[in-house]
């Protein structure tokens, strides 16, 4: 997967943040969440979002941080 077929970004909405395609769970959502809970109890909360859409935006995260 793809960023752009993880994340969307409704610029037609003022202040929108970046959200899990097909949802209205917004990216910073999960990262709030993990802070004090795990992942599961995160998918548990939003069945919207799917395990793979969670792993990829962890990965593309990742490989952000690790430009050199």
């Amino acid at each position: 997967m793809t960023a752009s077929q993880i994340i969307s970004i409704d610029l037609e909405i003022p202040g929108r943040n970046p959200a899990f395609r097909g949802t209205r769970v917004a990216i910073q959502t999960l990262f709030d969440y993990l802070e004090t809970s795990s992942l599961d109890d995160f998918l548990a909360g939003y069945p919207s979002v799917n395990h793979e859409q969670v792993e990829t935006l962890i990965a593309l995260a990742g490989d952000l941080l690790n430009i050199t």
